[in-house]
């Protein structure tokens, strides 16, 4: 199959299956963790579907290097692709294969840690607003400003030091949604594309992972004891990211939930989705005026006379 046909055939299954844009109908329990139930892909081995997935993957990695050199040059928009999971879902992995083959002068990546004490004096927002990125590059959020609808959430107990001791209600909460949803409206309408991507990885498939990097000394770095204790949290974090995906969700800034216990496919859907939203802005270099078509051709005659 040409790989413009099965781009376009992908986008429609991603259309369908994991593009949320509407508030409040969100629900987990219908988005599987794989593709072993989809129908559209039912033709496919799971051997076939890796080969396939690896091809799109690499058309993609190529488009997308053109199309990213465009959006640099045009200067007129810019891209922020936001990834949320839970540990081990693949987030570092992703990143790393679907901007293989971006110009690092083009895109820079933010990994958010644990706030810093001026972080803590600012409001939630401010430490992920200075690090939007400018027009013509592509920011990438690993972990975002949902973490504090998330984590947080989660976690209360981290709020002590910006709610001065109020009792945390659903207002509370609904606030931060509506911040977000603002800063999100406030971004695509000054020509930020916000691509939000949940990597939906099933508890069996984190429970693999964890055990292959305890059982790999060369992954033991990857391990954290916050890994157990997050784990055991589970329930807890699939009814926050439920909350919140359900409250953020919009048509200007949709969530895609994407299967992630295949990493291949994982990242061939993810590259699918970015390099269609690049290539539908149709980027183009900036005209070249008269003025400016004169001093070529006169520098041009000079480097000739040379």
């Amino acid at each position: 199959m040409h790989m413009k046909t099965d781009r376009s055939r992908l986008m429609k299954v991603i259309n369908s299956r994991c593009r949320i844009e509407k508030n409040g109908t969100f629900s987990l329990k219908n988005h599987e963790t794989d593709w072993s139930n989809m129908p559209e892909l039912e033709d496919l081995s799971n051997k076939k579907l890796k080969k396939r997935a690896r091809n799109i993957l690499s058309d993609n990695l190529k488009q997308l290097s053109e199309a990213q050199e465009l959006l640099y040059a045009s200067n007129k928009h810019s891209l922020l692709l936001i990834f949320q999971a839970m540990d081990a879902a693949g987030k570092d992995g992703t990143i790393k294969h679907v901007m293989s083959g971006i110009n690092p002068q083009g895109c820079e990546v933010f990994s958010f840690k644990k706030p810093s004490a001026l972080e803590l004096d600012h409001t939630f927002l401010w430490r992920y607003t200075m690090r939007t990125p400018e027009r013509g590059r592509i920011g990438i959020f690993n972990r975002s400003y949902y973490e504090d609808v998330l984590v947080v959430k989660v976690n209360p107990e981290l709020l002590t030091k910006v709610t001065d001791n109020q009792s945390i209600t659903t207002d509370f909460w609904q606030g931060r949604y509506e911040d977000i949803n603002n800063l999100e409206k406030h971004l695509t309408r000054n020509d930020t594309i916000v691509l939000k991507f949940f990597l939906n990885v099933s508890k069996e498939e984190q429970r693999n992972r964890f055990l292959e990097r305890l059982n790999d000394p060369d992954k033991h770095w990857k391990f954290s004891t916050s890994d157990l204790s997050e784990r055991a949290k589970w329930d807890k974090y699939m009814d926050a990211f439920e909350d919140a995906i359900n409250a953020t969700s919009s048509s200007w800034a949709p969530w895609y939930v994407i299967p992630a216990d295949h990493k291949w496919i994982m990242r061939s859907l993810i590259s699918t989705i970015v390099t269609d939203k690049i290539l539908a802005l149709k980027p183009r270099p900036p005209e070249v005026t008269p003025a400016k078509k004169d001093l070529i051709a006169k520098a041009l005659r000079q480097f000739v006379n040379e």
